[in-house]
């Protein structure tokens, strides 16, 4: 059997590894920023799917189909995210003849709009929460009472969503959710329900074949998110009482069976974390960004089950020999910087380095380039042990293990999370992290408070190499300067901002960094990880260091720049408008977020240097203003 996965990164690369293991030959797809990737060299063979720079390649039934045909494929596995959920995408892998790895795209139909899903929910009996979607939603609203949620029927990932405590703010919230839905999702349908003040995210995962078996594997807690967008998932769910699990898994399998559910999904509900009472979400038809957290407690292999179940066999599993064991947390690495809204960032992996004993699923290795033309997760840390809080203990531990950059990271403010009491009560809920002032998380470190032990990594690294500062010539040096008596006198770095950093080799007194903290060294430059937080420095040779810098002798021009490496997705003025401060004069789009780009003040445009569709790089000006 030869499988095509329809996915790019993380999962193409999980996905291989199950199926050639199983003894299948494999099939990537790629576009064109993903050429050197590593999921492409690890599939048997590949094929091209289009030059597009943005993921539109990845959209393209056409283009996938043509590629199955053109290898022989006999199964497409799509994935997560994409097309995984797309029912009519599934329907023509069918039509051509093709094994589709998930459920039969009708189940994929029935569940992907949240107005018939949930629908459908309740007439298998699964508790759904009080609202409405259709008719006059300003009278349903009055009858649900506040606060609400007004949210997209299609569509997810927290576009579309709005929270309306009061009467006087629900025609603005529906106005502003169906916009933006329309934007996102092509559809402007919207579902108002009651807002559940301490939500928590518990999700049910399932598997069911051909032959009408279904069993669950367990809980998932995933509360831990900020916009909506999970960044720790954990198994199994903490603080559920037994009645309310129970309850959970009854009603997930309930659903799968009611839609003949054939294999992989996941059935998420809000839990009232105050009463325990919960309420069907929606149902994901497609195997899940967490889905390793569920395979470290149950020892199974969910992408083995999905390729058994594809091919018409039994699932080979009753209920009752699935056994749970252990605990098991997930942590999603994500290329954006907290320190700047969590905006997401773009940039070379010069240092990538995990601790032993934990599960990285990743796509990424050293000298891979994150761009902004997808999401941004870089990988996914998976730490199983045999107690919660020993689990706890363990991703703390990975993080602060973890060394990854220079590309920003999320880390350092993940790992500040897993050691708060609210996550280690197992008390955490879907709004607590939005809601946190942003005086709570304390300052990543600064490249003052790095630059000691990075030069004590450095010089650590230079020592095991057997580099003599007695031999060759003084420009072999490099960043050591010498005394008369030919000693080492101190360690010179260079931060992200181009700032140096002189460190007395006093101050260092031969420490080896390693047993301080995680680090990581190559050629030009050094790594070292604090309280989770990646610091990167290059380590110039002094006389490129103290070399001039030029300047601008024109001045400078007022102007809107790309914060971060984006594609412009539209331009609002043209030279000789007059524009006031906070008019939008730019939209970019990085890693699947909108961001516009606002006028710093009052001003005439000068010159537009962009268009729609480019790709530009941080610092890049879009927009410049004249002078006055």
């Amino acid at each position: 059997m030869k499988l095509l996965v329809a996915n790019r990164g993380e999962i193409a690369t999980r996905v291989f590894a199950t199926a050639q293991r199983l003894g299948w030959r494999t099939v990537a797809v790629w576009a064109e920023p993903d050429r050197d990737a590593p999921f492409v060299r690890e599939a048997d063979e590949s094929r091209c799917i289009g030059p597009a720079a943005l993921d539109q390649s990845y959209l393209d039934v056409n283009a996938l189909l043509t590629a199955a045909a053109e290898t022989g494929a006999d199964a497409v596995h799509p994935g997560y995210g994409f097309l995984s959920e797309n029912a009519g995408f599934a329907q023509a892998v069918v039509d051509a003849g093709l094994t589709w790895v998930g459920p039969n795209p009708d189940a994929i139909a029935q569940m992907g709009a949240k107005v018939e899903a949930r629908a459908i929910a309740e007439s298998a009996g699964v508790p759904i929460i009080p609202g409405a979607a259709a008719g006059d939603l300003s009278a349903a609203a009055l009858q649900i009472g506040y606060p609400m949620l007004v949210k997209a029927s299609a569509g997810g990932g927290g576009k579309g969503i709005r929270i309306v405590r009061s009467p006087d703010q629900f025609e603005a919230a529906l106005a502003a959710a169906r916009t933006e839905a329309l934007r996102s999702f092509g559809d402007d349908r919207i579902i108002v329900e009651r807002y559940i003040e301490r939500p928590r995210h518990v999700e049910v995962q399932v598997v069911g074949d051909q032959h009408g078996n279904v069993v669950h594997l367990g809980t998932r807690d995933c509360s831990s998110q900020r916009r909506y967008q999970k960044l720790l998932e954990e198994a199994p769910a903490p603080n559920l009482p037994d009645a309310t699990r129970e309850g959970l898994h009854d009603a997930a399998v309930d659903l799968a069976r009611h839609i003949f559910y054939d294999n992989a999904g996941t059935v998420e509900f809000i839990v009232d974390a105050d009463t325990g009472i919960f309420f069907f979400l929606e149902m994901n038809t497609r195997l899940q960004v967490e889905h390793p957290v569920t395979e470290g407690i149950t020892g199974l292999d969910l992408v083995e089950l999905q390729l058994r179940a594809a091919s018409g066999a039994p699932l080979g599993i009753t209920q009752s020999e699935v056994t749970f064991a252990g605990h098991s947390i997930e942590a999603r690495i994500n290329a954006e910087d907290p320190a700047d809204g969590f905006s997401p960032r773009a940039g070379p992996v010069r240092h990538l380095s995990v601790s032993s004993g934990v599960r990285w699923d990743s796509a990424v290795e050293l000298g891979s380039e994150i761009t902004p033309y997808y999401d941004p997760l870089i990988g996914k840390l998976v730490v199983n042990r045999s107690e919660r809080a020993a689990a706890l203990d363990a991703m703390s531990d990975a993080l602060d293990d973890l060394v990854l950059g220079p590309v920003p990271t999320n880390a350092g403010f993940l790992r500040w999370l897993v050691n708060t009491p609210l996550l280690r009560d197992g008390e955490m809920t879907t709004n607590v992290i939005d809601s946190l002032a942003s005086g709570e998380m304390p300052a990543p470190p600064s490249s003052s408070d790095a630059a000691g032990v990075a030069a004590a990594a450095w010089l650590a690294s230079q020592q095991r190499q057997r580099i003599s500062l007695d031999s060759g010539p003084w420009a072999a040096l490099g960043p050591f300067r010498l005394t008369d008596h030919r000693t080492l006198a101190a360690v010179l770095l260079s931060d992200a901002a181009g700032d140096l950093h002189e460190v007395p080799a006093a101050s260092i007194n031969g420490a080896d960094a390693n047993s301080v903290v995680a680090s990581s060294t190559d050629a030009g430059s050094v790594a070292v990880n604090l309280d989770g937080h990646t610091v990167t420095f290059d380590v110039p040779d002094r006389s490129d260091a103290w070399a001039p810098t030029a300047t601008d002798d024109t001045g400078s021009v007022d102007a809107v720049a790309a914060p971060f490496p984006a594609v412009v997705v539209e331009v609002a003025v043209v030279p000789g408008d007059v524009v006031a401060m906070g008019d939008t004069v730019v939209v970019v789009e990085a890693m699947k977020m909108l961001h516009s780009l606002s006028a710093h003040g009052a001003g005439t445009v000068a010159d537009v240097r962009c268009t729609p569709g480019d790709a530009v790089e941080a610092n890049q000006v879009l927009v410049s203003f004249a002078q006055h």
